[in-house]
């Protein structure tokens, strides 16, 4: 079918709908909702057989679902409506969830019922729930949702119009939720509710609040035990760019904050935020081997087969890596290898395995009168070193084990790596140049070519899209791609990385290993790499071009969609 996606932005959900709708051999184009005009204009040269919406935040005119199928991905169960369907289910305890396709109609949200998915609720953020369980349900009903279009255009199918109370729904209409909805009673509620609320509004809008007597909004929640004698309310310590603060029952670690009330203001954590402020808390790191996993910190090394498997999981707030962050992987890259390990399995992140350079921090330096270019800089050379330390683990066998997505420089760190292994649902996005045609670095002039050949490398950096795990193993770009959740990945990638560990060959693979790499060092020392692309990187920070420090604000600050751009929008393409 020819299906054009409307979507407020080409978020994670319409990235992992997109890959597998291509898969699947549909005709796609997507267009931005910024006008009505502009989506009318691209339904009349697309032609789709198919409106599908998985993101917006408005609805769809009457002069296109009256004369068009159109369909709505709603996050919500059957018959839930209103546009803060998963943040109530959070907030609410809801046990279980689901997601609604429906045909758009006049009303929001109530339109006939095309398929649904549910899911088991677990304790986690929104923005989480939404890139794993939401993302997998929607792909589910989707799908149904499309197989069924023939049969519907025949007659031989019709979607049901639902009610309230009918059988199984057992949604409503939910009214928007606001801050008031959200407010948190440090005095009075329990580590429980607050981290419910917190965890509610993640993402976005946060929780308003205050901190240091400032106003702002909290994201980013873990919990933590109780603190004897402290004050509810009160802050008592500091770690990773995270605030502890207290509860009646317990306390919770807060990462994130957007400082002062105003709408423009940047997501950053608690104590960059408030870094004059957060200087008289006591620093308490937590320890790099250690077993809790939830608790705010992050960075966290194990071990597992008798020794003979060390994990390091590196858990950035949404996959970005600012210096800082960088230089404290890179030490516990160190301490990893001075374990008698035998394989190193990288995990990253649970959402996000990496996705590079931290634009936020970069936009703060900016911001304070400081030098984004300088700041930019610094933070590509870090990333760089992490890279590099990965890369000369040659007494060692490495596996970069993909729980969640990857983009730009974080797609080509895990190529440092021996071994890539992603879950089945996780999507890359192995390019650079959708933020202000930066060329890259990460070695990646080293580390694509030699997987997938120097005309697939060219091809994947010019195609900017989407790439789904198992496609990224057809085309040689990752080794294996398995799980179908995150518990199941994880569980098997102990059982691979063991297995490696004691393989009758292991001796034999480590000596090739470090034989390649001894030969490519010689051809072309990495060194070389590096300070190509360095060069390229100084003349996007430095130069004339201001297109990546354009291209850097609009995405930390939100801007709305001015235009679809035009390798996404192909039913703009001259000469179609």
């Amino acid at each position: 079918m020819r299906i054009l996606l409307l979507t407020h932005s080409f978020n994670s959900l319409t990235q992992r709908l997109f890959e597998a709708l291509a898969v699947r051999g549909h005709a796609l184009s997507v267009e931005f909702d910024i006008a009505d005009s502009v989506t009318e204009e691209a339904v009349a040269l697309f032609q789709p057989d198919v409106l599908l919406a998985p993101f917006l935040k408005r609805t769809i005119p009457e002069s296109l679902w009256s004369r068009q199928l159109c369909l709505i991905v709603h996050p919500g169960i059957v018959g839930d409506r209103g546009p803060s369907a998963l943040d109530w289910a959070i907030q609410s305890g809801a046990a279980a969830w689901g997601v609604t396709v429906l045909q758009a109609e006049a009303e929001m949200d109530a339109g006939p019922v095309w398929a649904s998915s549910t899911f088991p609720m677990r304790a986690a953020r929104k923005s989480s729930l939404y890139r794993n369980e939401v993302t997998d349900a929607a792909l589910a009903a989707v799908l149904e949702a499309l197989d069924r279009v023939d049969d519907w255009r025949a007659g031989r199918w019709q979607p049901r119009r639902v009610q309230p109370g009918d059988g199984d729904v057992r949604g409503g209409l939910q009214p928007l939720m606001r801050q008031a909805d959200r407010t948190i009673d440090w005095l009075r509620d329990s580590s429980a509710q607050i981290l419910a609320r917190l965890r509610a509004a993640d993402g976005f809008p946060g929780v308003a609040d205050s901190l240091f007597g400032v106003p702002c909004h909290l994201f980013d929640a873990h919990p933590a035990p109780l603190e004897p004698g402290a004050t509810p309310g009160a802050l008592l310590a500091r770690r990773d760019g995270a605030v502890l603060r207290a509860t009646v029952d317990g306390a919770v670690w807060i990462g994130h904050v957007k400082r002062g009330d105003r709408p423009d203001a940047i997501k950053l954590p608690a104590t960059i935020a408030f870094a004059a402020e957060a200087t008289g808390l006591p620093e308490r790191p937590a320890e790099l081997w250690r077993d809790a996993a939830d608790d705010g910190a992050e960075l966290r090394y194990r071990e597992e087969a008798g020794g003979a498997v060390g994990v390091l999981s590196f858990d950035f707030y949404n996959g970005a890596m600012a210096t800082d962050q960088c230089r404290r992987l890179i030490a516990a890259i160190d301490f990893a290898r001075s374990r008698p390990t035998r394989v190193l399995v990288l995990e990253g992140g649970a959402d996000f395995w990496s996705n590079g350079i931290h634009l936020n921090r970069i936009e703060a330096v900016q911001l304070d009168g400081g030098s984004a270019a300088d700041a930019s800089w610094d933070n590509i050379n870090a990333m760089d070193d992490v890279c590099l330390a990965i890369l000369q683990l040659t007494d060692r066998l490495t596996v970069a084990a993909l729980r969640g997505n990857a983009g730009a420089g974080g797609c080509f760190l895990a190529l440092a790596a021996d071994q890539v292994w992603a879950r089945g649902g996780v999507i890359l996005n192995p390019h650079y140049k959708n933020m202000g045609n930066l060329y890259g670095s990460e070695y990646w002039t080293y580390l694509l070519p030699r997987r997938v050949g120097a005309d697939g490398a060219r091809a994947i950096m010019a195609a900017r899209l989407p790439l789904g795990a198992p496609r990224a193993v057809e085309g040689g770009l990752i080794d294996a791609c398995f799980g179908a959740d995150r518990p199941a990945f994880e569980a098997e990638v102990l059982a691979r990385a063991t297995a490696l560990a004691v393989a009758p060959d292991y001796a034999e693979r480590l000596a090739a290993k470090q034989a390649r790499r001894a030969a490519d060092e010689a051809a072309k020392p990495l060194a070389t790499y590096r300070d190509e692309e360095l060069a390229h990187m100084r003349r996007n920070f430095y130069g004339f071009d201001p297109s990546y420090h354009g291209a850097r604000y609009h995405f930390v600050m939100k801007s709305p969609q001015s235009w679809t751009p035009r390798h996404l929008a192909r039913h703009r393409e001259v000469g179609r």
